[in-house]
């Protein structure tokens, strides 16, 4: 069996995001890049998946320019086989993303697709749901256990009262949470191994997937500031702040 797994360049999640002065856009420059990690949690299930004798391969593929080949091989020097880049200079929207998995999906007939349940930019968590309706195969969103049998999947999901244990037929889509597992740390001859593994480029355009412009991002603008706190003297005078700001 082959498992599929998505991953997303992202700004790191320690760099403080900055925003460009004229609101076009995040500020890049300079700026440390990594795997988006949700994506790295789903990478390292498809590694354990295999090490236990469940799967033969495990192929990572990415959408985007040239710079993500950087991501991809940090995701062969985790332990993949392959990595394949869909390669596009336009920021492409989850449908198209989507689509544009489904194509590989088709030439590659993996048995199991695994995503983060979202990426830390735009937060959409909506890739994985779209691909699964693409593919019309069961979908398992949220995971935080994963567990394989013949033919199937049982999946603990995080919802919003606990969790959920469902089971889905193979092939099938798993978007993945946080606590899933760890991922592994990436050492040193197995980056410099990683640089030896095929990477496999194929444009957008030979997967006959057009670029979706039903959503535009006119303008970028970060958080407003909080407003400073007060000191009080007493309980009196908390409840009549609180009055004044119309909170009780």
């Amino acid at each position: 069996m082959k498992i599929l797994v998505g991953i997303k360049r992202v700004v790191d999640y320690n760099v403080r995001v900055r925003v460009l002065p004229d609101g076009s856009g995040v500020d890049t420059d300079g700026v440390k890049m990594s795997v988006n990690p949700f994506d790295e949690i789903a990478l390292e299930e498809a590694l354990r998946i295999k090490e236990a004798g469940k799967a033969e391969e495990v192929i990572v593929v990415s959408v985007g320019g040239d710079e993500c080949q950087q991501q991809l091989r940090t995701g062969l020097a985790m332990g993949a086989d392959r990595a394949i880049q869909v390669k596009t200079g336009e920021s492409l929207q989850p449908l198209s993303v989507a689509r544009a998995f489904l194509k590989i999906i088709e030439r590659e007939q993996p048995g199991l697709v695994i995503l983060g349940k979202q990426a830390i930019d735009d937060d959409n968590s909506q890739t994985g749901q779209m691909l699964a309706a693409l593919w019309d195969r069961p979908q398992a969103t949220f995971a935080s256990k994963l567990t394989l049998s013949d033919g199937s999947a049982t999946v603990v999901r995080e919802v919003d009262i606990g969790l959920e244990t469902i089971e889905i037929d193979l092939p099938a889509v798993v978007t993945v949470d946080l606590r899933l597992n760890e991922p592994r740390f990436v050492k040193l001859p197995d980056i410099m191994k990683a640089k030896r593994k095929p990477l496999d480029v194929v444009p957008l355009e030979d997967l006959d997937v057009g670029a979706d412009s039903n959503l535009s991002v006119t303008k970028f603008a970060p958080p407003a500031q909080r407003a400073k706190g007060i000191m009080v003297e007493d309980a009196a005078q908390l409840v009549q702040e609180l009055k004044n700001r119309g909170l009780v």
